[in-house]
């Protein structure tokens, strides 16, 4: 059941630790979310012109060759860097005051992401998995399951139609779940036999289901995938995109952009170390060698 926009600090995180995941309804505004589409158009029309994937510093741009709909941009990663509109939602008083009853008011961030799931392409499906197994190296994120938590600001409706996230509820509190195989989950099918194979009853799933301007939070352990987007079948296919960002304890990891420091939001600045290992070796603009194919 989703929960309002503003809700009590507490119920907000009781049904967190409970379910291990929550939506918000109506957090940003008709308006506001007009301004965060605009945001993603602009990111991906500029993205669309590299003929492959493209990375400068933290700032990534993964582009695919769709089989059915052809040149695309999946996602794109620390955009905040050059965009004041999608600075400024990350840092917006509102999504501190989610994430405060969670992690507290000193906050870094580690995911900063923008994805894309357009109707009709044959990928863009994401295989279940626990964002838990991308924290890596391990001895950098502390207390995880206690010091993060992942957010995904929906633009467009998200429901099964168009590939909304499926979670199943309680799963945050198994721990590291063995699902799927190392690499990439993009592109690798929302097969339930995964959960079957672990021990799960994919009964149990539920539709994470958002309208456009609410926010959705998930635990890093909580087990998720999403399906492909098939509202063009109708005639009215609309997109699915997502603004992802992940916030964590900043005393429980040593990586990440410092967001707030007691509240209080703190500029980017020249970009630190998060995922990207070769940040200081190779921080200038270049492409990466291999062109991404939808699977």
């Amino acid at each position: 059941m989703p929960l309002p926009f503003p809700t009590d600090p507490d119920t907000l995180r009781d049904r967190y630790r409970r379910d291990g995941f929550v939506v918000l309804r109506g957090v940003f505004s008709a308006e506001e979310v007009a301004g965060l589409a605009a945001a993603f158009d602009r990111q991906y029309a500029a993205g669309l012109a590299h003929p492959r994937s493209f990375r400068h510093a933290n700032f990534h741009v993964r582009v695919a060759d769709d089989p059915a709909i052809g040149h695309t941009v999946r996602m794109v990663q620390w955009p905040s860097y050059g965009d004041p509109v999608l600075n400024a939602i990350r840092q917006d008083e509102r999504m501190l005051r989610i994430v405060e009853p969670l992690v507290g008011r000193d906050v870094k961030q580690i995911i900063n992401q923008m994805h894309w799931k357009p109707p009709g392409a044959a990928g863009g499906d994401y295989a279940f998995h626990q964002d838990s197994r991308f924290r890596r190296p391990q001895e950098a994120y502390r207390n995880l399951g206690n010091s993060y938590v992942q957010t995904g600001i929906a633009v467009d409706r998200h429901n099964v139609d168009s590939g909304a996230m499926r979670v199943y509820p309680g799963s945050h509190l198994l721990g590291d779940v063995p699902l799927a195989a190392r690499g990439s989950v993009l592109g690798s099918g929302i097969a339930e036999d995964a959960l079957e194979q672990a021990g799960l009853d994919p009964s149990r799933l539920v539709d994470f289901a958002l309208e456009p301007g609410d926010v959705g939070l998930w635990h890093p352990h909580t087990i998720h995938g999403s399906g492909p987007n098939r509202t063009g079948t109708n005639g009215l296919g609309h997109d699915r995109r997502l603004y992802i960002n992940g916030y964590v304890r900043a005393a429980d990891c040593d990586r990440g952009e410092w967001t707030w420091r007691d509240g209080v939001p703190v500029p980017l600045g020249e970009p630190v170390l998060v995922h990207y290992e070769d940040l200081h070796r190779r921080p200038d603009p270049h492409y990466i060698d291999e062109v991404v194919h939808a699977s």
